[in-house]
């Protein structure tokens, strides 16, 4: 139902159920992560009137919010590098973190959500379908003050924006139904799109090429 990537890696479709609808995907070497994007498969929709939270847990820490999927917001990027200090980064080298996913009542995930923002952890929205995701940064690099590696924060969720849109489209290109015997096995009378897991592998790789060939043509779309 769900799938990640992780910048210079493969298409993570290993996810692990750990309880009545909460599942988690491991995150191998995590402190070397920048983003990475979450989103639905396609091959299986949220019921109607749930969406589902996306956290982070690094080792010896708690459960941090990172934002939502939903079947309206099907994708997110997420920057994880601001979700812990350099110096504790240092200290988890070469160690994983978990990547957790909770399919709740949307009612439930809209009011975490919101506490969320309230409490300043994330600043932006942009995901695939709306060119707006949940990006959690920090209250000291929230847009408008200050930059995230060097980036002023309006030209990063703009490019993030880009990127997710980019993708979006590159992928609905090759969405597919399932017959009715496809449709019997996944035991859902919802309407559903089947995309390959392979399309984003080709859409990142297609993209890396040209964000190194021309960096700056990249930032402007």
């Amino acid at each position: 139902m769900f799938g990640c990537i992780v910048a210079g890696r493969l298409v993570q479709t290993n996810i692990q159920q750990v309880d009545v609808n909460k599942y988690v995907f491991e995150l191998s070497d995590a402190h070397s992560i920048n983003h990475v994007v979450v989103f639905l498969l396609g091959t299986i929709p949220f019921e109607p009137g749930y969406a589902a939270t996306v956290h982070l847990l690094w080792l010896n820490k708690s459960w941090q919010l990172l934002g939502a999927l939903s079947n309206d917001k099907p994708s997110a990027i997420f920057r994880l590098k601001s979700t812990i200090t350099p110096e504790e980064a240092a200290r988890m080298s070469g160690t994983n973190a978990e990547l957790g996913i909770s399919i709740e009542p949307l009612q439930a995930v809209e009011q975490q959500i919101q506490q969320m923002k309230q409490q300043g952890n994330a600043t932006t929205l942009s995901s695939a379908s709306t060119s707006q995701s949940l990006v959690p940064f920090s209250s000291a690099r929230t847009e408008g003050s200050g930059n995230v590696s060097g980036m002023p924060a309006q030209v990063a969720r703009a490019f993030a924006e880009r990127a997710l849109q980019n993708l979006f489209d590159y992928a609905m290109s090759f969405t597919t139904r399932p017959d009715a015997a496809a449709m019997g096995m996944i035991g859902s009378n919802a309407p559903v799109q089947v995309l390959p897991v392979k399309v984003f592998e080709d859409w990142y790789n297609s993209f890396l090429r040209k964000v190194q060939r021309d960096p700056e043509s990249s930032m402007q779309g």
